[in-house]
C-alpha cells in the first residue's frame, strides 16, 4: 500500500513558503521575517528569516523544512549552506531562500536593513493568501 501513496505537488510559491512557515512554527523559530524580492533580484522572490536559539535549534529547523520538502512534496533544495557550524544556515529552494540565524549573526549581517525598502509579509497575510 505504501507505494500507491502518491506525493504531494506545490502549486505555488504560496504554498511553498506556507509550508517552510509551518514548519518554523513547529518547531518555534522566533522572529520570523518574509521578505518580498520578486522582480526586484533574479536569483528568488522571496528571502525567509529566522532565529534560531541555538546552534542545535537551528539545525532543527533546517532539518525539519529539508525533510517535510523531500518526503511529502520531493522538493529538494538547490543548496544548503552552514548548517555544520549552524550559524546561518542558507537553504535555498529557487524561489524562496531561506536565511537561519543565530541572533549575533542575524544582528551582524542585518538583511532586514540591507532590504529595508521592499515588502514584508506578514504570517497572517500569507495564511490569508489563497
Amino acid at each position: 500500500m505504501s507505494d500507491q501513496v502518491k506525493k504531494k505537488k506545490i502549486r505555488d510559491i504560496q504554498e511553498l513558503l506556507k509550508i517552510i512557515v509551518q514548519e518554523i512554527e513547529d518547531t518555534k523559530g522566533m522572529d520570523l521575517v518574509i521578505l518580498d524580492l520578486e522582480g526586484k533580484v533574479s536569483y528568488t522572490d522571496y528571502f525567509v528569516l529566522v532565529t534560531g536559539s541555538s546552534d542545535r535549534h537551528a539545525q532543527a529547523i533546517a532539518d525539519r523544512i529539508e525533510l517535510k520538502l523531500k518526503k511529502e512534496y520531493q522538493r529538494m533544495a538547490i543548496s544548503i549552506e552552514g548548517y555544520q557550524e549552524a550559524h546561518w544556515v542558507l537553504m535555498d529552494y529557487g524561489d524562496v531562500v531561506v536565511h537561519i540565524f543565530l541572533s549575533e549573526e542575524r544582528e551582524f549581517y542585518d538583511l532586514e536593513t540591507m532590504w529595508k525598502d521592499v515588502p514584508r509579509i506578514s504570517e497572517k497575510q500569507l495564511l490569508q493568501s489563497s
